[in-house]
Order: C-alpha cells, then sequence, then structure tokens
C-alpha cells in the first residue's frame, strides 16, 4: 500500500473502479494506479478475490475506487474541474471522456461512462467571467451558457465586443 493520504476523495463504482482508474491514469498529467485491492472475503455487490478498493492519482489528487455495487451513483454534486491552457488541450481532455462512452452537458461540463462528472474549464473562460469590467464578464458569461465544450476563440472574441 503507498502512503495513505490523510484526506482521499473516495469515488463508488459498480464493479469498474480499476478500469475508470486506469482510463483517468492514461488520459490526464500526473495522474497514476497504485494498489489494488482485493475482497478479503464475499460483500453484498461481489466475491472474495474481486477487485473492492483501487489507490490512483487523478492530477495529484490522491482517490480511492471503490466497487461498492449499484446502490449509489455520481451526479454533478461532486466533479473533477480540469483547467486548460489552450483549446488543444481542452478539446484533447473533452473528447477523450465523451469519446470514451462519457456525454456531454453544458458549459463545459461533461460525464465519464462512469457518471462521474468533469469541468473542462479553460483558463481564458475563468479570466474572461472574472473581469473587472462587469459587461465584458457578462458577455462571456453568455457566450458560454450557450456552449457545451468551451470555444476559447469565442469567449475570447466577447471581450473585443
Amino acid at each position: 500500500m503507498m502512503k495513505q493520504a490523510k484526506n482521499t476523495i473516495c469515488l463508488w463504482y459498480d464493479g469498474d473502479a480499476e478500469e475508470a482508474a486506469r482510463f483517468y491514469a492514461k488520459t490526464f498529467p500526473d495522474s497514476s494506479v497504485g494498489a489494488v485491492h482485493r475482497a478479503p472475503g464475499d460483500f453484498p455487490s461481489g466475491k472474495e478475490g474481486d477487485v473492492l478498493m483501487v489507490e490512483f492519482t487523478v492530477m495529484g489528487i490522491p482517490c480511492l475506487g471503490l466497487n461498492g455495487g449499484p446502490a449509489f451513483k455520481h451526479n454533478e454534486a461532486f466533479s473533477f474541474q480540469v483547467a486548460t491552457t489552450d483549446q488543444a488541450e481542452t478539446d484533447r481532455y473533452w473528447n477523450a471522456i465523451v469519446g470514451n462512452g462519457g456525454e456531454e452537458s453544458a458549459c463545459g461540463w461533461c460525464k465519464d461512462k462512469w457518471g462521474l462528472s468533469w469541468q473542462i474549464t479553460p483558463l481564458a473562460l475563468t479570466r474572461a467571467v472574472t473581469d473587472p469590467d462587469r459587461a465584458a464578464a457578462k458577455r462571456a458569461f453568455d457566450a458560454m451558457m450557450q456552449m457545451k465544450k468551451i470555444d476559447i476563440a469565442t469567449i475570447e472574441a466577447t471581450q473585443k465586443a
């Protein structure tokens, strides 16, 4: 077992925590899969020897995937927010998540195939919607509200309007 973090995000999966962890590790920088723990006995949603927990890191954040069964589902109350530097990085992460069985949502949000929500948020968007010029910030915000994946060129164009 790797050194236990003082605070770890525990994410509930229905038997596919290891698959999810391996996807995150190959998709995002500073991400990896650590220990895979097998159940020492039967449990409500599995048998002895099945993967029970997976230690992994997503962009430097320690996580534990728990194969807890079908009782609980992910929802938008929890999401990973990924700050991107340019359109290519935004597209890469968005397309990886959506293209791997995920789904698009609104305003830079999408869900992976396990139902976990992700905000793929260009730094340009954050700067635009927090612009001290409140009219410019509103134009950027209004443009964002019409988007699924964020289009940085469109957001930046609102700043010049």
